[in-house]
């Protein structure tokens, strides 16, 4: 039994970027190229008619880009599917665009093997994003979790400090002088954006940033 083919629609600016996407679809013995579109606009006004299954649809384009376009066809077709295009490797834009319901973000670089699986899952209903944006989005929590740059010896200080050591007992603990605590608990206080010791402690404990005592 034949499985029915993935109706899919293009929205590109560039010319040759809808020509290779094209090819890449006809190519597909399982995808259905249904409609091209070269502006949000277009897009618009052409995308409901073609009723697709999946819209390719390009990050960055002239006066309606492709997450507001997806967000105003949504509601429109809430069947559709929504495959994000981009060069751009922007955590800000994936957010956005997982907000507008896009189902995957795909760079243009990818292969017509990746595109077709990107294709494949949007249809199935499966989020998919490009392996360099997990890799962006991994990135940008660890750079914005607390206590993430904490050296070593500054989260051994901290999880002494969690156990209510104070200075002179961390100097005898880690046998460093009385100056050199002090240091690395300025160090950790302005890494942790805390004022003081105990907002310091809570932090560490709340974050899991050292173990609990």
């Amino acid at each position: 039994m034949n499985r029915e083919r993935i109706r899919v629609f293009v929205v590109d600016d560039h010319p040759m970027v809808r020509t290779g996407l094209a090819a890449m679809i006809d190519g597909e013995s399982e995808l259905q190229r249904v409609g091209e579109a070269a502006t949000g606009a277009e897009a618009l006004r052409l995308v409901p008619a073609a009723a697709p299954d999946v819209v390719l649809i390009d990050l960055v384009m002239p006066q309606m880009d492709g997450i507001e376009v997806t967000s105003r066809l949504r509601p429109q077709l809430p069947g559709t599917k929504f495959v994000i295009l981009t060069s751009l490797v922007d955590p800000g834009e994936v957010d956005r665009a997982i907000a507008a319901g896009a189902n995957g973000y795909l760079l243009k670089t990818a292969s017509a093997h990746e595109l077709v699986n990107v294709i494949r899952a949007a249809h199935a209903g499966r989020r998919t994003l490009a392996p360099e944006v997990t890799d962006a989005l991994i990135a940008r929590r660890q750079q914005n979790t607390p206590g993430n740059d904490l050296t070593p010896r500054e989260r051994e200080l901290l999880e002494l400090m969690t156990r209510g050591m104070n200075n002179q007992e961390i100097a005898a603990e880690l046998s460093i002088a009385l100056p050199t605590v002090k240091f690395h608990i300025t160090n950790i206080l302005s890494k942790l954006q805390a004022d003081n010791r105990t907002e310091a402690v809570l932090t560490a404990l709340k974050h899991k940033i050292v173990p609990a005592p």
